[in-house]
Order: C-alpha cells, then sequence, then structure tokens
C-alpha cells in the first residue's frame, strides 16, 4: 500500500461529505489541487507572516496577547514555531498508511495548562466565508488530532479568528494617514470551533484512503464545474 500523505485541509477538501469523488482523487494524485489551480497568492502569505509576529511579537515582549486580541482565556505560553513545523507536527496512522501533518498558525497553552489552537483567516466574516466553515471546522480539528501524537494535550478550545479589513471611510477621513502610503485597519473576531478530533477526524482519513486507493479517478458529481474544466482541458490536449 503507497503512503499517503495529506494536510488537515486537504483533507477537508477531498473527504467532507458532498466533496465530488473525482477532483478528490485528481487532489490525491496531483500535489493536493486541481491542475489548473493557482497557488496562495503572495499578500496573504505575507499577511498571515505579519499577523503571526504581531501576536508572538507582543507575547514575547510582554507576556500577553496584544490587547486587540479575542479573549481565549489566560495565556501562559506558546508553542514554538519549530514545534509547529510540519515536519515535526504531523500523526501516522499505520493501519491506513496515512499521514496527517500540517503547520497550526498558532497554539496557545493556558494557565491550567490545557492547549488552545488557533487559525487565523484575513477575511470579514461573510456569507461566503460561512460556506467554508466546514472545511475550517476539519482543518482545526486535524490540527488537534495530530496533537494526540505530538504531546500537547490536553485541547481545551479551536478558534478561528478572522482578521477583517476596515474598508469603510469617506474621502479626507484619514486625512492626518502617514504621508508615506496607504494604510489598512484589520478587526479582530473570534469564532469557536467545536472540538471533535476523535470522532471525526479517523472517519475522513479512512475516506481520503479509499479515493486515493482508487485505479482510476471514479465518477464526478453531476453538474461539477471542475470536473467539466478538466473534460475541457482533455478536449483541447487532443
Amino acid at each position: 500500500m503507497e503512503e499517503l500523505k495529506i494536510s488537515p485541509r486537504g483533507l477537508a477538501s477531498v473527504a467532507l461529505e458532498g466533496a465530488c469523488p473525482r477532483c478528490a482523487w485528481i487532489q490525491l494524485h496531483y500535489k493536493g489541487k486541481m491542475p489548473f489551480q493557482i497557488g496562495f497568492p503572495g499578500i496573504f502569505i505575507a499577511l498571515d507572516r505579519y499577523t503571526k509576529d504581531l501576536v508572538r511579537g507582543s507575547f514575547e515582549s510582554q507576556r500577553k496577547l496584544p490587547d486587540w486580541f479575542p479573549e481565549i482565556g489566560k495565556v501562559k505560553g506558546m508553542v514554538s514555531e519549530d514545534e509547529l513545523h510540519w515536519r515535526r507536527y504531523f500523526r501516522v496512522d499505520p493501519k491506513l498508511r496515512v499521514t496527517l501533518r500540517g503547520m497550526p498558525d498558532d497554539i496557545f497553552q493556558l494557565d491550567d495548562g490545557s492547549f488552545h489552537i488557533v487559525d487565523y483567516k484575513t477575511a470579514k466574516f461573510t456569507v461566503a466565508q460561512d460556506e467554508l466553515y466546514p472545511m475550517y471546522e476539519v482543518q482545526l480539528n486535524g490540527y488537534a488530532y495530530i496533537a494526540e501524537a505530538t504531546g500537547h494535550l490536553p485541547i481545551s478550545g479551536l478558534s478561528l479568528i478572522y482578521f477583517e479589513p476596515q474598508t469603510e471611510t469617506t474621502r479626507g477621513k484619514r486625512a492626518g494617514a502617514p504621508a508615506t502610503g496607504a494604510w489598512l485597519e484589520f478587526r479582530a473576531t473570534r469564532k469557536k470551533v467545536p472540538l471533535a478530533a476523535k470522532r471525526r477526524i479517523p472517519e475522513l482519513l479512512e475516506r481520503a484512503r479509499e479515493i486515493f486507493d482508487l485505479t482510476a479517478p471514479p465518477r464526478g458529481l453531476d453538474g461539477c464545474e471542475n470536473c467539466e474544466r478538466v473534460e475541457r482541458f482533455g478536449k483541447l490536449a487532443l
């Protein structure tokens, strides 16, 4: 049996109920994405890095989170970035031969010794974001599932932290802004995520394994737009 390596986010995209099995098979065999998908935009990578640096820098210098950070409990420590690297933060299922690995944005240790996992999203919480919530829920629970193998227990909470750009303004309102360039304020809000790692993740890993082991892509969902794109690409190539 060939080893399967997958991230918590990838697991959500291929194994959640309603996911197209054909697209899932292609993603599992094509570096976790569809052949025509572009990578993560560089600006969001920069914003993600900046967010982490602000939070971690505040805690390291003042032993507390920034005042604008949503309340998650009394934090006494943060798991080091080295420990959160995917090369160290992973869990292997020897029976399925599946390795679940990823890089959570931050894990905080609270005063009671428990751990709280957070994932940062640079976005307004809109209807579109709400539609993505099932994927985010699996992503965070995937990190919690890995935590059982890396010694970061017990897990007492999971949170999505949305950094929402404050774009409503009027002309001239920010006349006092620095002359060095434009600036944009972000507001942090928290959405709690239920902890269900032991119940949900094993069954999703089994589903991913089943799809990966198919010798050919299964039939796609009726009306799947990505499947239609794949068909068009195939016809153009011929």
